[in-house]
């Protein structure tokens, strides 16, 4: 693949001679490029006789060389060409194989540049590095003309051969401030000389040409006309004003190819999605506006604007930037077009893309009813333009819309609920998770026939979603074959989230390979090198000769080739198995796949999937550990993600505040922490539902701890209307036994059909309870069902679900009046005693006093008149500690 290849024509083309048939160059030749040239025939030297050639020792320090050119002329991690200083930093990396002799060959060489004569000899010598001189042998080893550093020295050979005497001028006055920007500690060869010789050479050539110098600076190359023209600022452009945060040097500002000025554009949007708190929006737009200055044509740095306004929540700012875009002719490069080169692909994906993004836009700002209109436009407009790409991406933004914020009603902004059952041949209405189950369906449909392969891994995954929390009810629900199976099923789930994560093993065979080229793999490269070069450099300093130096780049960890997008949805394939399992009651595998998620995929997750992963692992540290350990690894966690942190992170600290305040009886504190839920919230309709279901729940159990029953009653109604009305059937379900044995029937019914046998062995446990309630005559069949929940919960339960079975067992025979404490004490007294252990880890006094109670009343049946003593002291402690709770501030510190 060519080095210039862009996103324009002749991307795909190797040849030299002209970009997009305008006749001009490829590059402007800079004094960075000549330095690289030099490089480069270091590197390959004219002859080739040698292997290695000097000054290298061995065909590995060598091969050295070659690969930092190569990566180095693919980086992306800035727009601007970078100074001589910082090429020279870059080299001493390579240079210590050679004990300094590159950096000291490479300025003595642009020393010596003093005419256009000597620019003449120099590119004439460099033609010898692509051919074979007369008399060579085949066993002779030339740089392939095709390669990349070959066609980038053909490119620059090109560009001196097209330039004009003044050109040539203009070429040596820039070398002379590119040479004087160096730092002095790297010691240029005879630099006063140099300075000298080449600052009256420009003052000769400035006053010869004072007319053309007047001119600025522009190339004559178009970003738009070429894919990888290069264009340098007016001297005017240099200076930033003080309030950012960097300021460009007095040289001229030289931008890289058009394909780096892509690749670093699509770095800085990963950086956005993966942590937007770590950009500051103000010195980010002033960097980009630099950039749109010195770049005019480029239009992809609006849309840049509009993601960074985008992340930071500035709805006007994104909506502006976002027209911009579309309305200044960015659209006109296309997000969907199904070739590079077709023009008409690229006109014809404008308007829709737009509306998508639009789409997107209103989804992140709640606002769900513009969000689908725009949706349906773009549907309509990719239909009447056959543009079947960005139509499957329509279709995967409307079922994620539907998935992710509560909806009641979509009749007159989808069409009607007819609609989409006429379609498929039925002409009943259709609920809003059978429209959301036919659009999954059709954009899985369209994905896997367009070959769109990570669009496919998300359908997948938003199916396994879909499955996880609904019951799929047969669209035809009537006539003697209607099914009266009512449950999920978690094979259709694990057979999905299995599917998903094909977009990671088919890499490599299919177009996802081809999108992988675009500079992110050499800068981290080049990064990962240059910091494990100078650790490794410090800690040699005693050394006079350097061993093993190839190891720096073999040995040491190198970013994964595999791009992002690509790993991120390989990796919420995992995040999601741990919901699935979180689902289904199953502790060892959800932490098993958040430790995967959180050790392998975490350089390419956002931080709010990486902060999800975190909240499991710290849930499973709350529930099974205590609050201490949860504590403690929420410190670190937000240590390591201080965005101030993620949405998740705020969650979790509240719920596990809630949690400790109910456990110690300090209700004011669980009511203030219940009211900062409520304020979490949007206030808009359909928007953060979860949320409000989360704030309702924490107040129903706050009024119940407090003993204001017919008020929690009314907070759960409402509750229960919420879910009803938005079909969020796994929400719509109780884990109390307040409200009595229907609501405890009902709720193990629920567990059943959604398999949530967690929960289910908690509702058994519930129903055990309520008999224990009628009298003691119900005692044995109490006592079945909780025999029969304790294999899940022992197994798979939290502390508290645990110590809760142990005193539901204890109730049960001490309740039973043909069970004899004399005869089997450790029936009782052994899961009194483990009850109490695991109690006193949650600091859970209410039901830590009810164990000693018990405990109490074994011990007086017993006639161990010490140890009953000492289990009614306890009792008394903790019903004293909730009758009259002191320091409840304290349950906000952690």
């Amino acid at each position: 693949m060519s080095l210039f290849a862009g996103v324009g024509g002749g991307a795909g083309s190797a040849d030299p001679v002209s970009a997009g048939g305008t006749g001009r160059a490829l590059l402007e030749l800079t004094p960075y490029k000549i330095a690289v040239c030099h490089l480069v025939q270091v590197f390959a030297p004219p002859g080739g006789d040698s292997v290695p050639p000097f000054p290298f020792e061995s065909v590995a320090h060598h091969n050295c060389l070659g690969l930092f050119l190569f990566t180095f002329t693919r980086s992306c991690d800035d727009f601007r060409e970078p100074s001589l200083e910082e090429l020279l930093r870059q080299l001493k990396v390579v240079d210590d194989l050679t004990n300094g002799w590159l950096c000291e060959q490479l300025t003595s060489t642009l020393s010596a540049l003093n005419s256009p004569d000597d620019l003449f000899n120099f590119f004439d010598k460099l033609r010898g590095v692509l051919t074979a001189p007369e008399g060579a042998s085949a066993e002779d080893i030339f740089l392939d003309p095709n390669s990349q550093l070959g066609v980038f020295l053909r490119c620059c050979i090109l560009a001196f051969n097209s330039m004009t005497f003044e050109g040539v001028c203009h070429l040596l006055a820039d070398l002379v401030m590119y040479c004087n920007s160096t730092d002095a500690s790297y010691d240029l060869a005879e630099v006063e000389d140099f300075d000298t010789e080449m600052n009256n050479l420009m003052d000769a050539d400035i006053g010869s040409h004072a007319g053309i110098f007047g001119q600025g600076y522009a190339s004559e190359s178009h970003m738009g006309e070429s894919s990888s023209a290069l264009t340098r600022a007016p001297m005017s452009l240099h200076d930033f004003d003080e309030t950012n945060t960097f300021k460009v040097d007095d040289n001229p500002t030289c931008l890289r190819s058009r394909w780096q000025l892509e690749a670093y554009l699509n770095q800085q949007a990963d950086i956005l999605e993966k942590d937007p708190s770590s950009v500051p929006s103000n010195s980010f737009n002033a960097t980009i506006t630099q950039l749109q200055t010195l770049a005019p044509e480029l239009h992809r740095v609006q849309f840049l604007q509009y993601l960074n306004a985008l992340c930071h929540d500035d709805y006007v700012a994104s909506l502006d930037n976002l027209h911009r875009y579309f309305d200044y002719s960015a659209g006109m490069q296309g997000l969907f077009g199904r070739s590079m080169s077709s023009m008409q692909d690229i006109v014809v994906g404008k308007y829709e893309s737009a509306l998508l993004c639009l789409g997107n836009l209103h989804c992140h700002f709640g606002h769900p009813k513009k969000a689908l209109e725009a949706f349906a436009e773009a549907v309509r407009v990719s239909q009447m333009n056959n543009d079947d790409s960005c139509l499957a991406y329509v279709l995967g933004a409307i079922s994620n819309l539907l998935s992710k914020i509560g909806m009641s009603n979509t009749v007159g902004i989808i069409s009607s609920p007819y609609s989409l059952g006429t379609n498929i041949g039925l002409g009943t209405p259709l609920s809003i998770q059978q429209q959301l189950l036919v659009l999954l369906k059709r954009s899985l449909k369209r994905a896997d026939i367009l070959k769109l392969a990570s669009l496919l891994s998300f359908d997948h995954l938003s199916l396994a979603k879909f499955d996880l929390k609904h019951v799929q009810r047969p669209l035809v629900s009537f006539g003697p074959n209607a099914s009266t199976k009512l449950r999920t099923c978690p094979a259709d789930v694990c057979k999905n989230l299995r599917l998903s994560t094909r977009v990671l093993t088919d890499f490599g065979t299919d177009a996802l390979s081809t999108s992988n080229d675009n500079g992110s793999f050499s800068t981290s490269w080049l990064r990962n090198l240059s910091a494990a070069s100078d650790s490794w450099h410090s800690s040699s300093m005693k050394s006079t000769k350097l061993h093993n130096d190839f190891d720096n780049f073999h040995y040491h960890a190198q970013p994964s080739p595999v791009p992002a997008p690509v790993l991120q949805l390989a990796g919420s394939g995992y995040l999601l198995r741990a919901t699935a399992w979180e689902h289904y009651g199953s502790v060892p595998m959800v932490r098993m796949n958040a430790l995967v998620y959180a050790t392998c995929f975490a350089d390419a997750a956002s931080s709010s999937e990486l902060s999800l992963a975190y909240v499991k692992l710290i849930q499973q540290l709350a529930v099974f550990k205590g609050y201490s350990a949860a504590f403690c690894a929420l410190k670190l966690t937000e240590k390591k993600l201080p965005s101030s942190t993620s949405l998740h992170i705020q969650l979790l600290r509240m719920q596990i505040l809630h949690e400790r305040a109910l456990h110690r009886g300090h209700l004011k504190v669980a009511q203030q922490i219940c009211d900062e839920f409520g304020v979490l919230s949007s206030s808009v309709c359909g928007v953060d539902i979860e949320l409000k279901i989360e704030a309702s729940v924490r107040r129903a159990r706050t009024l119940l701890a407090a003993k204001q029953y017919s008020q929690a009653a009314a907070v759960a109604n409402s509750l229960f209307s919420t879910c009803y009305k938005y079909n969020m059937q796994v929400e719509n379900k109780s884990d109390n036994a307040v409200l009595g044995l229907p609501y405890a029937l009902a709720t193990q019914s629920f567990c059943k059909s959604f398999n949530l046998d967690l929960l289910e062995a908690s509702a058994t446990l519930t129903l055990a309870e309520l008999w224990l309630a009628l009298g003691s005559s119900h005692a044995k069949r109490a006592l079945s069902l909780a025999h029969q929940s304790l294999p899940m919960i022992l197994g798979h339960g939290g502390l508290e679900l645990c110590a809760r079975a142990h005193i539901v067992l204890a109730k049960c025979h001490l309740s039973d009046p043909e069970f004899s404490v004399f005869e089997k004490p450790e029936a009782v007294l052994d899961p009194l005693n483990q009850a109490t252990q695991d109690l006193q880890v949650l600091e859970y006094r209410e039901m830590a006093a009810e164990a000693y109670y018990l405990k109490a009343m074994a011990y007086n049946h017993l006639g161990k008149l010490d140890e009953r003593e000492e289990a009614a002291g306890c009792f008394k402690e903790h019903i004293t500690a909730l009758e009259n709770p002191h320091n409840e501030e304290d349950s906000l510190a952690y």
